[in-house]
């Protein structure tokens, strides 16, 4: 039912700037990370200050309850850095006795066998160890220009001002209203009056704002150890959760050096053997060994793309000794500065809205990242104490050429994560799109699961071609459901300095915003109705 529904064509065009640019899936989290480079900031206080401010107007994509993975390229020594800031269960799980296996509940997202009651991804027994705070916090000690108080002000002032309430978000909130209105706290701020809530307002944060603050005045430890830590802790003790004072303040973030794959002469830097890095790398390589450029883009492309992408889930599936996951909701987002430091950066809730859990005297929306394990013993992820995630989608990824880097993508979605994000890298590194005709290019999608996804735009001979080789599925791209994942990405020409970033075409409240002092939208203030 997906092949006409919408009777237009959009297409985004990139934003140009030789200050920097930010690219992320809301506009308003981009100008965040913008104005930190107007500030003197760099792409690291960029991306930090934009992957804050989506709790404030994306959260049910990520926040302060999620975890992810940035990609760090530093221009001054060349060099590519890792921070893995993925979640850890909690040291006193017990799968038997806390996920008892029901064939009578669907398979979750991740193709692991039902749980009871859903408690893997509903509500407190979900969480796991969320590492965002230290993961963001880290990355601005290393790398970073300027102070977390600094970084945060802009998602303060978001946050002060509430939830903004348009037809998208009432959209999200919606899909997910059955299981928001199981939490009290959830559907305090999300189901005002018992419903989605309807555009043309701003929806309070309640106790999120102050948290906020709190983390700005008292740094990261204070999630972890410190006043926050002992109300999170103590939240998520009185809802059932097995997680404790001593296993947030035991978490770390892992810094490793990337994974490299190379492609037509450029250097891929990947978040490494626990995310879609491998199987970027090992589709690119097929691509390398069978596609001559030079034939251009067409039918025999885009087979090629296809084999790849389903020969590189096939070694990942029997890797991981699970299937594929099917749905997820994540934000992903990418900087470039003027000096042409470079960021990709991913982070999670996992499912839209995670757990649909809000922790009552912080007003952090918490993830559902323990459905990234298997309930069962024996595999590659089953559950274990204090194990932390080891095998997810998530794909941020920089190119570099001759010590410089030229761009930095990522997206969004799932199963559909790398295949997009190895598709915008492959379109540029083959054929020489720039990264907006790239993003606005039409793909295709195939992850080993007997079927190809093709948007009807690649044009009817090429379908007819692939549909001697693949059983098809013809999608539109849209706004929802999004089958084609959701890309973020930045590029930087380094013999002009000239830089650009753009967002997925069918994401309405995504963009991408150059070097520039922020402020809140006036116009969206004017319109917005204060409860």
């Amino acid at each position: 039912m997906n092949r006409s529904v919408e009777q237009w064509v959009v297409e985004k065009k990139a934003v140009a700037s030789q200050g920097g640019v930010v690219a992320a899936q809301h506009l308003l989290a981009a100008r965040a990370g913008a104005g930190m480079l107007a500030s003197g900031g760099n792409a690291v206080d960029a991306a930090v200050a934009a992957a804050f401010a989506l709790a404030a107007v994306e959260p049910w994509m990520c926040g302060l309850g999620g975890s992810g993975y940035m990609v760090v390229w530093n221009a001054e020594d060349q060099t590519g850095h890792v921070l893995d800031f993925q979640g850890v269960l909690p040291a006193a799980i017990d799968p038997a006795a806390d996920y008892p296996l029901d064939p009578a509940v669907p398979d979750s997202i991740m193709g692991f066998p039902g749980v009871a009651d859903r408690r893997n991804l509903i509500g407190y027994g979900a969480v796991t160890v969320p590492g965002a705070v230290k993961g963001l916090s880290r990355a601005l000690e290393r790398f970073g220009r300027l102070g977390l108080d600094t970084v945060l002000g802009p998602t303060i002032q978001l946050a002060e001002r509430g939830l903004p309430c348009d037809w998208f978000t009432t959209l999200q909130i919606a899909l997910t209203a059955a299981d928001l209105a199981r939490d009290p706290a959830a559907a305090a701020t999300y189901l005002p009056g018992g419903v989605p809530a309807a555009p043309e307002q701003f929806l309070p944060f309640g106790a999120l704002t102050e948290t906020l603050k709190t983390l700005a005045h008292s740094g990261p430890d204070c999630f972890y150890s410190g006043s926050l830590g002992e109300r999170i802790a103590a939240d998520l003790k009185a809802g059932g959760s097995r997680i404790d004072a001593d296993d947030l303040a035991a978490y770390e973030t892992v810094e490793h050096a990337p994974l490299c794959g190379q492609h037509r002469g450029a250097v891929l830097h990947t978040a490494g053997p626990t995310s879609g890095g491998p199987r970027l790398i090992e589709t690119l390589d097929h691509i390398e060994a069978h596609l001559d450029p030079a034939r251009g883009i067409g039918a025999e492309s885009w087979k090629i793309y296809a084999d790849g992408l389903n020969k590189a889930w096939r070694s990942h599936n029997e890797r991981i000794g699970r299937v594929t996951e099917v749905g997820g909701c994540t934000s992903h987002l990418s900087a470039v500065d003027a000096d042409g430091n470079m960021v990709a950066l991913t982070y999670t809730l996992l499912n839209r809205f995670g757990s649909c859990v809000v922790l009552p005297q912080t007003g952090i929306l918490m993830n559902n990242s323990v459905s990234y394990f298997d309930p069962r013993p024996g595999f590659p992820t089953s559950m274990a104490g204090r194990k932390r995630i080891n095998a997810s989608n998530m794909c941020p990824t920089i190119a570099t050429r001759d010590g410089e880097a030229i761009f930095a993508v990522g997206a969004s979605g799932a199963n559909y994560i790398m295949p997009c994000t190895t598709q915008i890298a492959a379109l540029m590194l083959d054929f020489g799109l720039s990264l907006e005709e790239a993003v606005n290019h039409p793909r295709i999608d195939a992850s080993d699961r007997g079927s190809v996804r093709v948007d009807p735009r690649l044009g009817d001979e090429i379908i007819a071609e692939l549909s001697q080789h693949f059983e098809l599925e013809v999608a539109q791209l849209l706004v929802y459901p999004k089958l084609y994942s959701c890309p973020s990405g930045v590029s930087r020409d380094p013999a002009t300095g000239i830089t650009h970033g753009i967002n997925d075409p069918s994401q309405p409240v995504g963009g991408a915003a150059a070097a520039a002092p922020f402020v809140l939208d006036d116009e969206v203030t004017e319109i917005g109705v204060r409860p």
